[in-house]
C-alpha cells in the first residue's frame, strides 16, 4: 500500500522546498531583501510567509517566524501577538510564538517547540549523530535527593571502550555530589557534564554499580555519538516470541528494522516484543512501517495508520506541502530514509503477521514510538504494554529551514484508523498506579524499570513479564514509576534540578514529516 510520499527522505533532507524553506544562507530571494523600513507591524494582521522567506535580517527573519507560525502552528491562534521589532534576538522572539495554555490534567500543552543549525538537525536525523559520550542515563529523580542509572550504552563509544553498562549509578560529576548538590551553580556542572552540547568536553565521572557497589572513577571525553537504532535481535520460548531493542526511528533505523523483522519472520515466530522503553520518536512514516511489519497486509489493508489533523484554517490542503490532506496507511515498502539507501526505495517489507504486540515502555516512549501503538490498536490488533507510561506526544511537525536554521513548531496532530489520537497523558498499563494525570489505559502490566539485568536478558523485569504474561495472561503486582526524564516532569518542584534540556534531545522526542 502506497503511503503519500513524494521523494526519497534523504533527497528531502538536503534540497530546498518551494513550499517550505529555501536552500538558506544568502539572505535574499529572488524578488530581494526587503529593507526593514519598509516593514510595519499591525496586531493581528499577517502577510504570507513566502514574503520573508529566507530574506536573512534579523527583522525579516523575525516576520518570517509571525507569518509561517500564524499559518501552519497547530494552536496558532493561543499564540499572543507581538511586534517583532520589540524583542530582541530571532530565537528570542521565535520562543514566544508557542502556546502557554495546558492541557485538562494540567500539563504544559507545548513542550518541544525548538530550533536547530540545519546542518546540525541534517547530522542528527540522517546519520543518528549526537554529542556524548555514549552513554544513555535515566533520571528516576532530578532534584535532590537524586538518582540518575545508566540504561544502556553506544557500541564503541567511550563509555563502551571503558565496559560501563546498564546498572551504574552516578555519583559525582567533575568533583561535584551528584545526589546531593544543592546550589545552582553545582547543578550547573552536574548539567555541563552529563549533557555535552559539543565536542572535547572533558569529564570525570564517579559512578555506583547497584548490584556489587563497586565504585568506578572514570574520566571521558565528549564526541560526536552515532547511535544504534536496532539491536539484541533474539527469540525466546523456543523459538515462539521474537524480540529486539528498539532505540529511535531516525534514517538509519529502516535497513536494520528490514533486517530485523526479515530474521524474526524467517524463524516463524508468533509473538513479538518490541522493546522501545528508550525510543523518543521520530519519523512517522517509519512508525507505519514498523506497525506494518508486525501486522502484516491482510490485518492492514484499507486501513489508516495515522490521519493527520492541522489547525482549524487548513481542513482540505496540507498548508506545508500544499497538497491535498491524505492518510499515512500502513507502509508496505521500503522507503529509502538514508542517504544513498543500502535497499531500493520500493522493495516490499517483510511482516510477521501478527494480531497482537507486546511492547515496553517508559516515560521515554514517546511520539513515533506511541503512534506504533495507537496505529495498531486502530487496526485492531491487540497491543499489550509491559512497563511504565509513556510520555504523551500525539503531536508532529515539518522541520523547516530558513536561513541556515531549522525550525520546530508543532503543526499537526494524528488520529488512528478508530478517530481516535488523544493520548496527550500518555499511555499505561490497565494495572498503573501512575493517578497524577490521566494516561489512556490498555491490557498489560505496569512494571518499573529494571537496571539490576541487561536489556534482552530474560530475567529483566519488563521482558520477563511479557514472556509470563503470554502464558498466563496475569500481572505481578504494580511497580510503575514515573520519571522526572520521561512523562510529565512537572509534578516535581523541587530545584535545582539536573536535567537534559539540550534541543537535540527534545527534537528526538516527536512525529516527523518530510515533503
Amino acid at each position: 500500500m502506497f503511503v503519500h510520499f513524494k521523494k526519497p527522505l534523504a533527497a528531502v533532507a538536503v534540497t530546498c522546498s518551494l513550499i517550505i524553506a529555501g536552500c538558506g544562507g544568502s539572505g535574499s530571494s529572488e524578488s530581494g531583501t526587503i529593507d526593514a523600513a519598509d516593514i510595519t507591524w499591525t496586531q493581528g494582521v499577517f502577510e504570507p510567509s513566502s514574503k520573508f522567506d529566507q530574506q536573512c535580517q534579523a527583522l525579516n527573519e523575525k516576520h518570517w517566524l509571525r507569518a509561517w507560525s500564524h499559518e501552519t502552528y497547530l494552536w496558532y491562534d493561543e499564540i499572543t501577538d507581538r511586534d517583532p521589532a520589540l524583542t530582541d534576538g530571532v530565537l528570542n522572539y521565535f520562543a514566544l510564538l508557542k502556546t502557554q495554555n495546558t492541557t485538562d490534567s494540567g500539563a504544559n500543552k507545548d513542550n518541544f517547540h525548538a530550533s536547530l543549525p540545519t546542518d546540525e538537525w541534517q547530522a542528527q536525523s540522517q546519520s543518528g549523530q549526537s554529542f556524548g559520550y555514549g552513554f544513555k542515563l535515566k533520571l528516576i529523580s532530578a532534584s535532590a535527593p537524586r538518582q540518575g542509572i545508566i540504561s544502556y550504552t553506544e557500541p564503541n563509544s567511550p563509555a563502551a571502550n571503558l565496559n560501563l553498562s546498564r546498572g551504574l549509578e552516578v555519583v559525582e560529576v567533575d568533583g561535584v555530589d551528584f545526589v546531593n548538590a544543592s546550589t545552582q551553580a553545582e547543578v550547573d556542572v552536574l548539567n555541563a557534564g552529563l549533557f555535552p552540547s559539543e565536542s572535547g568536553k572533558v569529564t570525570s565521572f564517579v559512578f555506583k554499580d547497584i548490584n556489587t557497589s563497586e565504585i568506578r572513577e572514570v574520566t571521558m571525553t565528549a564526541q560526536t555519538i552515532t547511535g544504534q537504532a536496532v539491536s539484541n535481535i533474539k527469540t525466546f520460548a523456543n523459538g515462539e516470541v521474537g524480540y529486539f531493542q528498539f532505540n529511535r526511528h531516525n534514517a538509519v533505523a529502516e535497513k536494520p528494522l528490514y533486517d530485523a523483522f526479515n530474521s524474526l519472520a524467517a524463524s516463524n515466530v508468533k509473538d513479538l516484543i518490541i522493546d522501545m522503553r528508550y525510543n523518543p520518536g521520530g519519523y512517522l512514516l517509519m512508525a507505519s512501517q514498523v506497525a506494518y511489519m508486525v501486522a502484516g497486509g491482510n490485518n492492514t489493508s484499507g486501513k489508516i495508520f495515522e490521519r493527520t489533523i492541522f489547525n482549524d484554517q487548513h481542513p482540505t490542503y496540507n498548508p506545508v506541502t500544499g497538497d491535498r490532506l491524505e492518510p499515512v496507511y500502513f507502509t508496505d515498502e521500503f522507503l529509502g530514509f538514508a542517504e544513498n539507501p543500502a535497499i531500493s526505495p520500493g522493495t516490499p517489507l517483510p511482516s510477521l503477521n501478527l494480531e497482537r504486540v507486546f511492547v515496553l515502555t517508559t516515560g521515554n516512549t514517546c511520539s513515533a514510538s506511541e503512534a506504533v501503538i495507537n496505529g495498531l490498536r486502530g487496526a485492531d490488533i491487540e497491543v499489550i504494554q509491559i512497563g511504565e507510561t509513556t510520555c504523551g506526544k500525539p503531536y508532529g511537525y515539518y522541520p523547516t529551514d530558513n536561513c541556515d536554521t531549522t525550525y520546530f513548531s508543532i503543526q499537526f496532530t494524528g488520529v488512528n484508523n478508530k478517530e481516535f489520537g488523544e493520548y496527550a497523558d500518555g499511555f499505561a498499563p490497565q494495572n498503573s498506579n501512575d493517578s497524577e494525570f490521566q494516561p489512556v489505559m490498555i491490557p498489560g502490566c505496569a512494571v518499573a524499570d529494571d537496571f539490576t539485568h541487561q536489556l534482552g536478558d530474560e530475567s529483566e523485569a519488563m521482558l520477563s513479564t511479557a514472556l509470563s504474561y503470554r502464558e498466563t495472561g496475569r500481572c505481578p503486582a504494580a511497580t510503575s514509576t514515573i520519571s522526572e526524564q520521561g512523562f510529565a516532569p512537572a509534578i516535581f518542584t523541587d530545584t535545582p534540578k539536573v536535567l537534559d534540556t539540550r534541543t537535540s534531545t527534545l527534537l528526538q522526542q516527536s512525529k516527523i514529516l518530510e515533503q
